[in-house]
């Protein structure tokens, strides 16, 4: 007898993964999908409520599991603030491109990009988290409430650069997405260049490289 598999929140993630890429679209109903996973409904509402928060959870699943990867690694404790980002956004990308049947299904399933972004609503707000214990530092200016509005729009920033990367990745049709990489390396350095006032060389590398490639922003 096949042994039963222990229900958990990241095995109906997993599933409901593997629905949507097998069958090109989400589960009639909650019902429905319970019949497919052999469960009874009222045991599947005690890990979600809807399809939606699974969606969700799945981003910050992978999200999670970059971060413990990243955490394990003793090198990495002692990465410079704008390093310490390059391998998060090297290493999250791998675990997007090894469920990118997943995660473009999800993200381009909705014609209404805000339907799009709302998915992204809990990642949003551990990256955000994750981008304040870097500890980035601004301009020096000496203002209290100037310095909050600085780290607040660093924060800020960064999402929109994680949202560019992300469009980048979902358009990329270079082998292994390496133009990806590219991108997140450029995009990186001449983020970082823009807080700090250094030279644009950086900056203006990363305009040619996005003329090239005509993204549009």
């Amino acid at each position: 007898m096949a042994k039963k598999t222990k229900l958990s929140s990241d095995y109906i993630l997993t599933e409901y993964s593997n629905y949507v890429v097998t069958e090109g679209k989400k589960p009639n109903s909650i019902f429905h999908f319970c019949q497919h996973l052999k469960i009874e409904e009222k045991d599947f509402y005690s890990f979600f409520t809807n399809f939606e928060q699974i969606e969700a959870h799945i981003f910050t699943s992978l999200f999670g599991n970059t971060l413990r990867l990243l955490e394990n690694n003793e090198d990495y404790q002692h990465y410079d603030a704008k390093t310490k980002l390059l391998s998060f956004y090297y290493t999250f990308f791998e675990h997007l491109t090894a469920n990118r049947s997943c995660i473009v299904y999800l993200l381009q399933e909705e014609k209404n990009h805000l339907k799009s972004l709302k998915k992204l609503s809990l990642l949003r707000s551990d990256f955000k988290n994750f981008i304040a214990t870097l500890g980035i530092e601004p301009i020096k200016i000496p203002q209290e409430t100037i310095e909050k509005i600085q780290h607040k729009s660093i924060a800020e920033f960064a999402w929109v650069q994680f949202l560019m990367t992300l469009k980048f990745w979902l358009d990329d049709s270079s082998p292994t997405f390496e133009k990806t990489d590219i991108f997140i390396e450029k995009s990186v350095h001449a983020s970082f260049d823009l807080i700090d006032l250094t030279p644009v060389k950086n900056i203006i590398d990363f305009g040619k490289f996005l003329w090239k490639e005509k993204i549009q922003l």
